[in-house]
């Protein structure tokens, strides 16, 4: 898994950013949020990446910070978002701000992204309220991670293209010590 880019900006476009990485560009989806923190072309970046593979592509988004990444991962386990509504939404604000609009219930927000709908809203808000913690030293909000080896599993079937209904009806039943057997065994599942 691609999980960092450190290299020079080669390309940057609307939607996307090349990086030049030792002499291999790396083509990275970018919200417009993460676009407006990446430097000139010739200047060197670092991004967080994230790399979903389709039967014909490998696609690798890019985030400025793991905040955002975070929740574009929590994103994609949210029923009809798909990694470009995900982007979409990321693209309405900074990471925190998306977030405190979760936490606030604010679904008018997301219904003002292209491709949110009025449901897709509600349920954005529903399916993530309980994964946000306020935090208390300065009501920051963040991402709450887990070191659960069932929920790492969950995230990393997502991130395989699985909806999150696919996702927990494939690890209903399957017990496992680490998350990669958890996935391993989901897999082997699937393909039954």
């Amino acid at each position: 898994m691609i999980a960092l880019l450190t290299g020079n900006v080669a390309v940057r476009r609307a939607d996307h950013v090349i990086v030049d990485c030792g002499g291999v560009g790396y083509r990275l989806a970018v919200s417009s949020e993460t676009l407006r923190l990446v430097p000139a072309v010739g200047n060197q970046v670092v991004l967080h990446t994230h790399l979903i593979p389709r039967d014909d592509a490998l696609l690798l988004y890019g985030f400025a910070t793991e905040e955002e990444r975070d929740l574009f991962l929590l994103l994609l386990g949210v029923q009809s978002v798909g990694p470009k509504v995900a982007l979409e939404v990321l693209s309405g604000g900074s990471a925190r701000e998306l977030l405190a609009a979760i936490a606030a219930g604010d679904s008018a927000r997301f219904q003002a992204v292209k491709g949110v709908g009025k449901r897709t809203a509600e349920r954005i808000i529903v399916e993530l309220r309980e994964k946000v913690g306020v935090g208390l030293p300065e009501q920051a909000i963040s991402v709450t991670r887990s070191d659960d080896p069932r929920a790492i599993a969950r995230e990393g079937l997502i991130g395989l293209g699985y909806s999150a209904q696919e996702v927990d009806g494939l690890l209903d039943g399957l017990s496992g010590d680490s998350p990669e057997d958890l996935i391993s065994d989901a897999l082997r599942a699937a393909r039954r």
